[in-house]
């Protein structure tokens, strides 16, 4: 079903430019998936409330696309209306009051963030090392690797509700937990405010690089991925169950599981949506099967899926 034409009217007269069957393919690491049926960069807060505000009163659903990791489109594409938030919602620096808080637009790419961190000494931002997402995604999934967790930076976030209006959330009431936490029904992730912690900026810049070279040297960098597909189980990691299960390297078309790294679905060159997910659920069958562990995913699904069979599952 179409957009409606007044939502499209309106937005063109709000000042922006939306872009009908706008591809994705290239938006998403996985380098996957088909187009958004309406997409639209946002640049400031005000446009982005009123995005929001003029999506509900026409009922269109809204998805925001961060940096395109743990993310699966579906060749389908996705319906609605598609946004990536940019200039001022993808900026960041100290607020004027307080230089020990940072505030970063969602749209922000946290591998830009941590070199503006290592560049200014900014302790505490480590957290951030080798994650390729984006600040409004790291909010959402309480994004982490081995330096750390969102949570433990996280001061505040602002987020735009369905009707355009704005409220700041104090990160103790997100419930942040291991890739979790606790937004409100629709809400869209407009800026983040990181503590800094006490440290030394030459420490913190040693371990960002051990880190850093450690993720080159034991995960598929060089091959288009989402990062790591599934979630680890509690005790146990999930790329070791992967490649117990004999699955390195299995294949469906031109996605497969990485012989470097077993939590890593890569793409050969060519895969579709359907093929990443076939391998995906072949995984967690199998790993269920000869371990009794339920793989749960760390990738989301997004788009339209309705061919799939058990869609929504």
């Amino acid at each position: 079903m179409p957009l409606p034409a007044p939502l499209v009217d309106a937005l063109t007269d709000h000042g922006l430019s939306p872009q009908a069957h706008a591809p994705l393919q290239r938006r998403t690491w996985w380098q996957v998936g088909g187009p958004a049926e309406c997409f639209l960069r946002v640049g400031n807060l005000e446009d982005l409330r009123a995005v929001a505000r003029l999506c509900s009163t026409h009922k269109a659903p809204v998805f925001v696309l961060g940096n395109g990791t743990n993310l699966l489109i579906s060749d389908r594409g996705i319906q609605g209306v598609v946004i990536q938030l940019t200039r001022d919602l993808a900026k960041a620096d100290p607020l004027p009051a307080d230089p020990t808080v940072i505030q970063a637009g969602a749209g922000t790419k946290l591998a830009v963030l941590l070199k503006k961190a290592l560049r200014h000494g900014w302790t505490g931002l480590e957290v951030f090392a080798g994650i390729p997402g984006s600040v409004g995604g790291a909010v959402r999934m309480n994004a982490g690797a081995r330096l750390g967790e969102t949570r433990e930076v996280l001061h505040e976030v602002d987020v735009v509700l369905p009707d355009g209006s704005l409220r700041t959330l104090p990160a103790k009431d997100l419930n942040m937990a291991y890739r979790h936490s606790d937004l409100p029904r629709g809400a869209i992730v407009a800026t983040a405010r990181f503590a800094l912690r006490p440290g030394d900026p030459q420490t913190m810049r040693d371990q960002v690089q051990a880190h850093l070279d450690h993720r080159a040297r034991t995960q598929p960098l060089d091959q288009p991925s989402c990062g790591s597909t599934f979630r680890n189980p509690p005790g146990d990691y999930a790329g070791r169950l992967i490649e117990a299960s004999g699955l390195k390297g299995y294949r469906v078309g031109d996605a497969q599981v990485s012989e470097k790294h077993a939590n890593f679905i890569v793409n050969l060159g060519g895969a579709t949506a359907d093929e990443v997910r076939a391998v995906i659920e072949h995984v967690q069958h199998t790993v269920k099967a000869q371990h009794g562990v339920h793989l749960e995913r760390e990738v989301h699904f997004a788009g339209d899926w309705s061919h799939w069979p058990l869609a929504g599952a």
